[in-house]
């Protein structure tokens, strides 16, 4: 079990290099009886609750235990019946009307009564023409993972109606594997199909209890014919869940920030067990809805975004529409970015996604679990500035395309655009992949300007310029640099913050055409030789080592460089006699594209020296790709 905890604000303003105070708005889901952040300077504070979910604002929960504290996926009972609570828990009995029958009859709803003194009659209502069975289906709302289904006649019956034919399917809910499943039922247009996991033609036995398969379930399918003698029935259906539910929802509703403002750092606080997984995300958006809405006008495949009275379709009036004129809804690409990739939850913290100013935020964790295994995540948190330093800054970066590893000269084109309300700013954040080579120049205008490097770091640098305020709005500033590219399509984000400020929050740059003589408008990069080796270069700062203890070539360094990697991916250094034989991998970790390191100490696997002699280093990485190896040879002496 893992277990991470993140509760400080300086964390979530490490990254924060700008000065002032007073308009700085810290919010936090959850975590009601943690203390308010320690910031230095005035600040408001924002406290919300993880039950706050309101369908209206677009906020949803499923299969979750929401606690003023905490968020976690809900746990199933296995001594409880699901089946009686199955309209709680967000599902439904489907074809309750037994297919091709007419409308339910008071005594189908005997088998979900839990009274095993009344029961369903399976007797003679089976039509000549009709249905060859009665089939019955438990549509749960969401995959679950169910350990047992039994069902039984009332107890003076249990000798003479039994059950003697029946079918079990599942359905796990996948709508890519409809219409591939081998048992349908339904009519045209709303047939579910199903997996059979039971068919059995000859029993007798009267009390059926049955172990369901170990994987998510989202449907259930009971069907059984008449029996050839005498008649069935069924006093009680139960069906039993376990574990945690495997995939369980939260979506926030949508936070007003009530202006534009420049969104920071993202921090978080939970626990992990090993074998679950949290998928924390965020998106960000300039109205109060991230949706559209379409309405079906009935004049063939037409639909429009307005009601018949020409008014722009809401969430509210969408909801009152007939079923069969709600045409659907779509993503608002204008105003909202879509969901961000997930944060690495470990880390506690990420960088906050919007493409300039933001007035709307909305939060999202997807909880992945197994049936011990499980998390939880106590409060989300993050700091946003209102006013920003600049009401938009577009930026643009050439080259876009270099040579993997190359120290490459790059210019980096911004064009900021302020309103008198904008604090302004004097100093610009550069990401890079690695540790930048040089900081050259900065023009403003086409003029060269002062400038000092206040921090470079190995992900990036900041530079200090004269300040840009409302006066100097849509000038071009340019900054001439060297860095080196490892992965295709590197992003060199960017925020601007005032050093005057430094509680203010910095605000991200916004990729477009920031100078229209330069063709880039993105702030990505390419590979030329995009179908490189993994491993693009392997070499050892010496290759003879001499563990002796006296602090010359007591190790080796290993250096290599890691192309087009998404992500970590296992990397490691198997040591090798010159015969062949395998003494052990000696070295191991998680690594992505760049330059590495890795050093080794004349020693095998199990921690003793080595005698002298010649032996071979073997990298390895495992990448989506392949797997790909280099190999160097290098000698023990003493």
């Amino acid at each position: 079990m893992i277990k991470a905890y993140f509760a400080s604000i300086a964390i979530l303003l490490s990254l924060v290099w700008c000065s002032g105070a007073g308009a700085l708005t810290i919010y936090r889901i959850g975590g009601a009886n943690l203390p308010r952040p320690e910031v230095a300077g005035e600040y408001e504070f924002v406290q919300l609750n993880w039950r706050d979910i309101n369908a209206a604002q677009h906020g949803f929960s499923e299969l979750l235990e929401l606690d003023g504290d905490w968020v976690q996926p809900q746990r199933f009972d296995p001594e409880v019946n699901l089946v009686p609570i199955i309209g709680e828990q967000g599902g439904q009995i489907l074809n309750l009307v037994w297919i091709g029958w007419g409308p339910p009859q008071q005594d189908d709803f005997f088998m979900f009564d839990e009274d095993p003194n009344t029961s369903y009659l399976g007797d003679g209502h089976f039509a000549a023409h009709g249905p060859s069975a009665k089939s019955l289906t438990f549509d749960f709302g969401a995959r679950l993972l169910l350990e047992r289904i039994r069902f039984y006649p009332r107890q003076q019956y249990m000798a003479d109606r039994f059950v003697e034919h029946f079918k079990i399917g599942i359905n796990d809910g996948d709508p890519l594997k409809d219409g591939t499943r081998e048992y349908v039922i339904g009519q045209r247009g709303s047939n579910l199909d199903f997996d059979i996991i039971y068919d059995v033609t000859e029993n007798t036995a009267a009390m059926i209890d049955l172990e369901l398969p170990s994987v998510p379930i989202r449907r259930l399918l009971f069907t059984a014919p008449e029996n050839t003698r005498g008649i069935w029935e069924i006093a009680e259906m139960e069906i039993y869940g376990t574990g945690f539910a495997p995939f369980a929802n939260y979506v926030s509703n949508v936070i007003d920030l009530g202006a534009p403002a420049s969104l920071g750092e993202l921090t978080w606080g939970g626990r992990l067990d090993e074998g679950a997984d949290v998928e924390l995300s965020m998106r960000s958006g300039l109205d109060e809805d991230p949706n559209i809405y379409w309405r079906s006008t009935f004049r063939g495949g037409e639909r429009t975004r307005f009601d018949e009275k020409g008014r722009a379709l809401t969430l509210s009036t969408y909801n009152k529409l007939q079923r069969g004129e709600q045409a659907g809804v779509t993503h608002d690409t204008e105003n909202w970015a879509f969901w961000g990739a997930a944060y690495d939850f470990a880390q506690g913290q990420g960088r906050m996604i919007g493409d300039g100013p933001q007035r709307y935020v909305q939060l999202r964790a997807d909880f992945v679990s197994g049936v011990a295994a499980s998390s939880q995540l106590d409060y989300v948190q993050f700091a946003v500035s209102i006013p920003p330093v600049a009401s938009q800054a577009l930026a643009e970066i050439s080259p876009v395309q270099v040579l993997p590893g190359e120290m490459t000269p790059f210019t980096y084109r911004l064009r900021p655009q302020l309103r008198n309300e904008d604090l302004g700013f004097d100093s610009i954040v550069i990401d890079t992949p690695s540790r930048a080579g040089r900081i050259d120049d900065v023009r403003i205008s086409g003029v060269s300007v002062p400038f000092e490097v206040i921090s470079q770091r190995e992900e990036g640098f900041v530079v200090r310029i004269p300040r840009i305020d409302v006066q100097r709005t849509d000038e071009l500033i340019e900054v001439d640099f060297h860095a080196e590219v490892f992965q295709f399509g590197t992003v060199f984000s960017g925020r601007l913050f005032d050093s005057e400020r430094p509680v203010e929050v910095p605000q991200s740059i916004t990729p477009g055409d920031a100078d229209v003589l330069v063709e880039s408008d993105r702030l990505s990069v390419a590979l030329a030789n995009f179908n490189e080796r993994t491993i693009r270069s392997l070499s050892l700062r010496s290759a003879v080592c001499t563990p002796n203890g006296d602090g010359v070539n007591d190790r080796v360094d290993l250096e290599y460089e890691l192309l087009n990697l998404v992500g970590p991916v296992p990397v490691d250094v198997e040591l090798y006699d010159m015969s062949g034989r395998s003494l052990g991998v000696v070295w191991s970790d998680a690594l992505g594209s760049g330059r590495h390191v890795a050093q080794w100490n004349g020693r095998d696997r199990s921690g003793n020296l080595l005698a002298p002699g010649i032996y071979l280093l073997r990298l390895r990485v495992e990448a989506d790709r392949g797997i790909d190896t280099r190999q160097v040879v290098l000698s023990i002496a003493y």
